[in-house]
């Protein structure tokens, strides 16, 4: 009868300290690359000549202010305010909205209030860029408003995600462009110095792919598509 064996003997091929070393330097070079490159990859600026631009209501006012240049120096006839509820201002109803905080202040400081579009969004269980992106194609459609072309103004690293959530909101017809705010609170060519630099781009890089590989919204106008 023929014995049963559960683990047999097998020949493997090992580094020597060589190899180890050389195994060594290449990731040493490999996560070099990527630190220096992931504040760019995370917070593109690549817009895309559109006449509209979309600004995420939460931004910090020194953010808001670079947002205000923006607009003044470029080729935009509108701006779009987005944004769900308020929370944790002293001083702000629960009714407010980002989106109504960042027209007001856009007003204040020299932008016509005319040219300003507020769209404010409801609380979200899931993704609340995405929500403020639908409830934009539907504030754009009943305004009469033909979306070919976007300009999404974010925060630093934040950005490539809105970019990508609006794209998925809107559709592959519209072009979205991206503009990334240069953060205040830390040096973006040396994030890996500061402890925010380090929180922000870490959150942000797993926010992003968490995105790309587990964000699965409903079709276009139905309950699943606001709920997410």
């Amino acid at each position: 009868m023929k014995r049963v064996t559960l683990f047999r003997q097998r020949q493997i091929w090992m580094p020597t300290i060589y190899g180890w070393l050389a195994l060594l330097f290449i990731c040493f070079v490999t996560g070099l690359l990527l630190v220096n490159s992931l504040y760019s990859f995370l917070a593109p600026n690549n817009p895309s000549g559109a006449r509209i631009l979309v600004i995420e209501g939460w931004l910090a006012p020194e953010e808001l202010d670079q947002a205000i240049e923006i607009f003044k120096n470029g080729k935009y006839e509108r701006i779009v305010t987005t944004g769900g509820p308020v929370s944790g201002w002293p001083g702000v109803s629960k009714d407010t909205s980002y989106a109504e905080l960042a027209a007001s202040y856009l007003a204040q400081h020299g932008i016509r209030r005319d040219v300003i579009i507020s769209v404010p969004a409801p609380r979200s269980a899931q993704e609340r860029t995405f929500l403020s992106a639908v409830m934009f194609r539907e504030a754009a459609r009943n305004l009469g408003i033909t979306l070919e072309a976007i300009d999404v103004f974010s925060s630093g690293p934040h950005a490539r995600r809105s970019r990508l959530l609006f794209q998925m909101a809107l559709g592959q017809n519209v072009r979205v462009g991206v503009l990334a705010a240069r953060p205040e609170n830390f040096n973006p060519d040396a994030w890996w110095r500061s402890s925010t630099g380090v929180e922000q781009m870490f959150f942000q890089s797993f926010a992003y792919v968490w995105v790309k590989c587990c964000f699965w919204p409903g079709p276009h106008g139905s309950g699943k598509e606001k709920w997410a």
